[in-house]
């Protein structure tokens, strides 16, 4: 019999990265925050990093919503396990859908001071 789906879980909505127009894509990318958080995790192996150790400059409400629209653009994949989500960075399927944008974000930290 499997496990009841949680509340949390249940409001997981991951957007399929070939379904994203460049406009989203572009929208999810344009905060430095939400940069950060991108290039933290391609550093990170897949669903090892949870949302809370982030050392983000915002409250958590907004956090969250981060967390959100790089989900909702397809940049981010999330799992709950127990009370904590953990996340996984879509470069392949990102990749596949705008070639070298990524790459673009995740190389911004060479450059900047």
């Amino acid at each position: 019999m499997a496990e009841p789906i949680g509340r949390r879980a249940r409001n997981l909505v991951h957007a399929d990265p070939a379904e994203v127009t460049l406009q989203q894509a572009l929208d999810a990318l344009a905060d430095p925050v939400r940069r950060s958080i991108l290039r933290e995790l391609a550093d990170e192996p897949d669903f090892t990093r949870a949302c809370g150790t982030f050392d983000l400059p915002v409250s958590k409400a907004t956090a969250s919503h981060h967390f959100a629209v790089l989900r909702a653009s397809g940049l981010l994949e999330q799992v709950d396990r127990g009370p904590r989500r953990f996340n996984r960075l879509r470069r392949a399927e990102f990749d596949a859908r705008f070639p070298g944008l990524l790459a673009l974000v995740l190389a911004e930290r060479t450059h900047s001071s």
